[in-house]
């Protein structure tokens, strides 16, 4: 009996000691974490000195550090770690106002525009074909809607 337990013991030990080895080529999974606020040069590129609070938050969105003991400066973080190769690449953006609540100045990895570049707006509208008919195409009746399932019809019945 006793022997039965020690080998008991003896099997259980080796087999969770197994359970934490892993063999270098086995590689797991990594995911990639993005945290911050993505800011863009064509983000930056519109902010003007003199724009208003509301206006920098709707260019730049919500700053991720707004300070209570700073509130003239809103700190715009961003970090992304790769998870395969675990490289780190991280921005900041620091937003300056004055007393009125006006924007002064920027400070940062992302670089604020020229005055020429923001004296010329830029025509970002293009045409996304969605798909046209033919004139054949487009005089063809759609073929019937077919009958939902027996099953479908429950499910809408008790609302799913």
């Amino acid at each position: 009996m006793r022997r039965s337990r020690l080998l008991l013991v003896a099997a259980s030990s080796a087999l969770i000691a197994a359970c934490s080895y892993k063999p270098g080529f086995i590689n797991e999974y990594k995911i990639d974490v993005q945290q911050g606020n993505v800011l863009s040069q064509e983000m930056v590129a519109q902010l003007k000195p003199g724009q208003t609070r509301d206006q920098v938050r709707f260019i730049l969105g919500t700053p991720l550090v707004a300070d209570i003991f700073h509130q003239q400066r809103w700190d715009y973080v961003y970090r992304y770690l790769n998870g395969q190769t675990r490289n780190v690449d991280s921005r900041k953006l620091t937003v300056f106002f004055d007393a009125e609540g006006k924007l002064q100045r920027v400070e940062g990895d992302i670089a604020a525009a020229n005055v020429d570049e923001l004296s010329a707006p830029l025509n970002k509208s293009r045409l996304v074909d969605l798909g046209s008919l033919s004139g054949e195409a487009a005089d063809t009746p759609l073929p019937p809607r077919e009958q939902p399932s027996l099953y479908r019809r429950i499910m809408d019945m008790l609302g799913f």
